[in-house]
């Protein structure tokens, strides 16, 4: 008998549809084809001991089971509740009754039992799309995936309960999930609050510039003068995740196997710190079996690279087409995956391979020549797509003994909040534009252009210190998320003046303002 059952798998971030024919009877070999992997074959194995443990016959007949489509590889032991339930639909030990009803997803252990699989959420999304009214996932997977609304989807313990459920002997309810909930419950609470950091108020204001506009920024500054600290309390004042963002954001983890179990939506900015001995493939994705990389998993959120000169060039490098295009493509001889990469990138960073470069009180060490030979680790073109460059110096004794309370993270993200509502309503008409630090050179000249009056101090400014076209580009966006700070609908020439401050490590003025 043949019989159909529905899965999906998983390509990049988004899932592609896969059936499961399985045809029962002839001959007395059992093969799996449609380019499965060796996770894949295996399932024979493991289906026949949670038949067997479940309380039902294994079949020793001839079965084909074929994955289609036939020419794209199937990965994982995610296929193993579908093709076991399509093994015994096909061998009329279960009725095929409502089989069309359901996609079908899960790993099955010896015992019978069903553990999580990757990629629940996106494969819900495609069962959605596809028009199916039911969704079977392990139950570990059930609150990732029933988050996706106008579809009912069931978390099951056991090949038993899966069968039962299809066959429809179960009354197992449906699991709902309120997203609205979800997101009330998480809006407070963070671990880290700019209230606990004394002094720095030009730095906190850099960063709150960079979160009302989703600018990249860059931390220069000597040992403990505050970088890394100040950094982890960056997503205290970054606007929540929309609905649309967290459900992106959390197909991404999704897919990599990042989500803890019993997850539901991200509802929090991912902030990620890799570790300066990453490899490339680990930053951008990809592998033998294609993963998100860390820029991926950043996306909606930080990116944050503390000794930043410390990261392989190699490294540094990869980043600078994402942070144009804010997204990856990997491309390898056998597969080819898109990847978002719309990330904010944080980096730190000492002035010199000492550390005390510009020290108001310890001298540098650094031989002649080594503060350069430092900086150029970083390339010009990826400090130039960097929007603000931040000059650190160490907290005062005065400031560190002050007891009155520093302005709360909160304060400081009701601006941004307001500052990025402007920018939502300006570009509700722009295709993949939310943002100031997104504009291109089109918006740019509609909505950044300075007066005349920042006209002339801008081009005063690039003609001395010698920048380059892209470090303009980046100045107007800074200007224009500044002029949002300031309610202003034009950009002005104090807002110029500011976004110019920010670039003081342009290559060029390096080391002249210390």
């Amino acid at each position: 008998m043949l019989t159909k059952t529905y899965s999906a798998a998983i390509q990049g971030i988004d899932a592609f549809p896969v059936t499961i024919e399985t045809d029962s009877g002839r001959g007395s070999v059992f093969s799996i084809v449609g380019l499965p992997d060796t996770a894949v074959k295996e399932s024979h194995q493991r289906m026949a001991s949670a038949i067997i443990h479940s309380g039902m016959k294994f079949p020793h007949k001839g079965v084909t089971i074929n994955l289609a489509p036939a020419d794209v590889k199937k990965e994982g032991a995610a296929f193993d509740l579908p093709m076991a339930i399509g093994l015994l639909t096909s061998n009329e030990l279960m009725p095929a009754d409502h089989l069309a009803d359901y996609m079908i997803m899960g790993e099955l252990s010896l015992d019978g039992s069903v553990l999580p699989v990757k990629g629940a959420l996106p494969m819900a999304v495609k069962a959605r799309e596809m028009g199916f009214r039911r969704l079977i996932v392990p139950e570990a997977n059930v609150t990732e995936a029933a988050v996706v609304n106008r579809i009912e989807v069931f978390g099951v313990k056991t090949l038993a309960e899966a069968i039962s459920l299809v066959s429809g002997a179960s009354d197992m309810e449906p699991v709902r999930i309120d997203t609205r909930a979800i997101f009330a419950a998480e809006a407070d609470g963070f671990d880290f609050d700019f209230s606990e950091v004394k002094g720095q108020d030009a730095v906190k204001r850099a960063f709150e510039v960079a979160c009302a506009g989703g600018h990249n920024v860059l931390m220069i500054g000597p040992p403990g003068s505050g970088k890394s600290m100040m950094a982890k309390r960056i997503p205290s004042i970054l606007p929540p995740l929309s609905l649309g963002e967290a459900l992106e954001t959390t197909k991404i983890h999704s897919v990599a196997g990042k989500l803890q179990r019993g997850s539901m939506l991200m509802t929090r900015r991912p902030f990620r710190t890799p570790h300066h001995t990453v490899s490339p493939v680990a930053l951008v994705g990809g592998g033998a079996n294609p993963m998100p990389g860390e820029i991926s998993l950043a996306h909606n959120g930080v990116l944050f690279l503390d000794e930043f000169p410390e990261f392989p060039r190699q490294v540094l490098e990869v980043l600078r087409q994402p942070i144009e295009d804010r997204e990856i493509t990997v491309a390898r001889a056998k597969y080819t995956v898109n990847y978002p990469a719309s990330f904010m990138l944080v980096a730190s960073m000492n002035p010199c391979p000492c550390g005390y470069y510009g020290h108001p009180s310890k001298p540098c060490t650094c031989p002649p020549g080594a503060v350069a030979r430092y900086m150029n680790r970083i390339s010009g073109p990826l400090l130039d797509r960097i929007d603000l460059q931040i000059e650190i110096q160490p907290v005062s004794f005065d400031d560190m003994a002050d007891k009155s309370p520093a302005e709360s993270s909160a304060a400081i993200r009701e601006r941004v909040i307001k500052a990025r509502s402007v920018q939502q309503l300006r570009f509700q008409g722009e295709k993949g534009i939310y943002c100031n630090a997104q504009m291109n050179s089109r918006l740019l000249h509609r909505y950044a252009w300075p007066d005349e009056e920042g006209l002339a101090r801008l081009k005063d400014r690039m003609t001395r210190l010698n920048m380059s076209a892209r470090a303009f580009d980046r100045i107007l966006r800074v200007a224009r998320t500044i002029a949002d700070l300031d309610g202003s609908e034009r950009v002005l020439s104090h807002h110029i003046a500011e976004a110019i401050g920010y670039r003081s490590l342009d290559r060029a003025n390096y080391g002249k303002t210390f």
